[in-house]
């Protein structure tokens, strides 16, 4: 009986052992891109290499730490110019290059561990970071698939959920996947308004009243 206790105990001090070299990160997402993302191949293929190698990619961490540092409430915001239409199979779209807006609240250690997050999440798309800059954000949630996100005055996604009168064609459908992991149940929803206007970049943009965005949570484990 000793060694049956005893191997569960053992059990369960690994159990939570692991559970805290782990850490847990979640909280929400937004992307929008300059072409729609749900829409019908004929549409798309009509944008392809004219239009969706721009985006803008924000994450909300509610709660959790990266290597030991607490990013619970705080936000990042990364804008990325890329080659060609970002997720077509018809072109490589890297080298990308992005401008990151950290939470302006955030401590250097946080703004150091804010910028290894979004890379890890984003892969090949931060790669090349030319330019990381504190600023104002704000990231709302103002109902169903409306949500308000601004980095200081260089960033402004506003959204919406579809409508049939957004319709184009009778076959839509996620056309494009999110540029990022995300939990099962995401939405794609309208950019009514979709602006980068900051440096560092070769281009500013605007792509408003687009069926280009798509909002979401994430969960992953340091």
């Amino acid at each position: 009986m000793r060694g049956v206790i005893g191997a569960f105990g053992a059990f369960l001090a690994a159990v939570l052992l692991s559970s805290v070299a782990h850490a847990q990160i979640s909280g929400r997402y937004i992307e929008a891109r300059t072409c729609d993302v749900y829409v019908g191949p004929c549409f798309a293929e009509s944008e392809v290499n004219l239009a969706g190698s721009q985006a803008v990619l924000a994450w909300h961490i509610t709660e959790g730490k990266l290597d030991g540092v607490d990013l619970a409430g705080l936000k990042i915001v990364a804008a990325v110019e890329a080659q060609a239409t970002l997720g077509t199979p018809f072109r490589n779209p890297y080298p990308a290059y992005s401008v990151v807006y950290v939470d302006a609240r955030a401590t250097k250690a946080q703004r150091d561990a804010l910028v290894r997050f979004a890379r890890r999440m984003a892969g090949k798309l931060l790669e090349n970071v030319v330019r990381v800059q504190p600023a104002e954000i704000e990231f709302r949630q103002l109902g169903e698939g409306r949500v308000v996100l601004r980095a200081g005055k260089d960033v402004e996604l506003r959204t919406r959920p579809a409508t049939a009168a957004d319709s184009t064609c009778v076959n839509e459908y996620v056309y494009y996947e999110p540029l990022v992991q995300l939990n099962p149940g995401f939405q794609a929803v309208v950019a009514t308004r979709h602006t980068f206007r900051g440096k560092g970049l070769k281009t500013t943009w605007s792509s408003p009243e687009k069926r280009s965005a798509f909002i979401g949570t994430f969960y992953v484990t340091d």
